[in-house]
């Protein structure tokens, strides 16, 4: 097809739920391209020399190789090119933002709108999911190196570096704290955007691949970074439990009955599965009214969530304008069609509680932008004199999380900087030989993308490193 008939190709539409039945629900928004659609879309690709898309790209992913193999009606070729350097191609078709990333640098977003490299990603890892046969399924044929590595939580980066090293020959373990493996995957994102299923589905590829996994191991109180290298002989550790210890706003009420960090309010819906009442006993509080304080994806996971819980209104509470949420456009979007309300420009100042110490409402004040502050978002001021109270029984706060300290405290001897995140040369290693760490126990909280940019750099470099020692 000439550049001049691609041109005139618009950008294909992603098939979705009715907003009116996915709010009484938590089946997945985004249903999938048909393979009509994905050729159409695929088609689209200029097939550019220089290859943008790649460099937007943390992983690497071969882009124009696997959506030419689309446009071609070869899926199983673009699932062999896509999964080449990408672990977890359907958990990164639904989560990651290409808005900001591959998408950013496509040529066809220049002057009009970029292929949609995520749905494309999307519909070939599901295709591959679909169509897998016990041949297609067995893992390859990998010569064991004889040497240990183990994995510190079971999120976007510590899975992406298991495989990694798996199809390096190395004898990989991961430790997970929690009962099921996934990480931020499972206890954080909700099952609409992104389905448990897929998730245990990319687990199950990579213990193709010879990964152990061994659940309810809580490194730093069931055994310490030290033991494993010692005791149980690893020739290195990654660390990538993340940074799942929730931010407070401190403000006056916050311990009042009825207060939820998005953390926990998320972690028993979707990991705990409280969404499903009485086929999971999971105590959860279903809110009428529910406020929900932050600006980014959980932020909108959560007042997403409590929507579906039965809470009318739900409302989103930002102290800054729409052009500065973080947030990514889809789920703003998303949450707009399912009738969440949102507060701009407001900052809750008090939880007010009743009699029975349960929450009954948050004061809030009214915002006005200022200049700049560091992260290059206009700084929020208060006007004076423009408090006033939303009615609420739930106030669910998701302003951010930090790093558990478990682990430095079980091992002094990792540095970590002032907010507590582990520091790391540029090879990912620790200061401690032999520790690797990536992912938001380095970053703070950031993308599963940029999670897994870091495990697939650490395996390498864990690679060399191990390698040297022979030497």
């Amino acid at each position: 097809m000439k550049p001049s008939e691609q041109m005139k190709i618009e950008r294909v539409k992603m098939p979705e739920q009715d907003p009116q039945t996915r709010i009484k629900d938590f089946e997945e928004v985004n249903l999938g391209l048909t393979e009509e659609l994905a050729k159409l879309e695929a088609q689209r690709c200029l097939q550019c020399k220089k290859f943008p898309c790649i460099e937007g790209c943390p992983v690497q992913v071969n882009i124009p190789g696997f959506i030419d193999a689309v446009a071609k009606g070869n899926f199983s070729l673009g699932a062999k090119l896509l999964k080449e350097t990408n672990a977890l191609p359907a958990v990164c078709g639904r989560v990651c933002p290409q808005e900001i990333q591959c998408e950013q640098k496509c040529v066809r977003g220049v002057k009009g709108r970029p292929v949609a490299i995520g749905w494309l990603e999307r519909f070939v890892a599901d295709w591959a999911m679909a169509h897998e046969t016990q041949s297609t399924s067995q893992s390859p044929t990998i010569q064991p190196n004889g040497k240990k590595v183990a994995m510190v939580g079971s999120g976007p980066a510590g899975l992406t570096c298991a495989g990694e090293l798996a199809k390096m020959g190395y004898d990989v373990t991961i430790f997970e704290a929690f009962h099921e493996a996934g990480g931020v995957l499972i206890y954080g994102i909700p099952q609409f955007r992104l389905p448990k299923e897929i998730v245990l589905k990319e687990v199950e590829a990579l213990k193709n691949l010879g990964v152990k996994i061994e659940l309810n191991v809580v490194v730093g109180k069931t055994v310490t970074i030290d033991q494993l290298m010692s005791e149980e002989e690893f020739s290195a550790v990654f660390i990538a439990n993340g940074a799942g210890l929730p931010v407070f706003m401190n403000i006056p009420g916050e311990n009042i009955k009825g207060v939820y960090s998005a953390n926990e309010f998320l972690t028993r819906v979707n990991l705990m599965r409280a969404y499903r009442f009485g086929e999971y006993a999971t105590p959860i509080i279903r809110g009428k009214k529910v406020v929900v304080v932050g600006g980014g994806n959980v932020a909108m996971d959560a007042v997403r969530t409590a929507r579906r819980l039965g809470a009318d209104p739900s409302v989103l509470v930002y102290r800054r304008s729409r052009e500065e949420m973080p947030a990514r456009i889809e789920e703003v979007h998303h949450a707009e069609e399912e009738g969440i309300q949102f507060e701009l420009l407001t900052n809750p100042v008090k939880v007010i509680g009743n009699e029975e110490g349960w929450v009954k409402g948050v004061e809030c004040q009214r915002q006005r932008l200022g200049e700049p502050d560091k992260s290059g978002r206009r700084r929020p001021e208060p006007i004076e004199g423009s408090n006033f109270v939303f009615d609420c029984d739930i106030f669910i706060e998701a302003i951010g999380t930090k790093a558990n300290p478990l682990i430095t405290q079980t091992t002094p001897d990792l540095k970590v900087n002032k907010w507590g995140y582990l520091e790391t040369d540029e090879s990912g290693m620790t200061s401690k030989p032999g520790v690797f760490a990536g992912g938001d126990i380095v970053r703070g909280s950031a993308t599963v993308i940029l999670a897994m940019g870091d495990g697939k750099r650490a395996a390498q470099s864990i690679d060399q490193y191990i390698k040297s020692k022979k030497r």
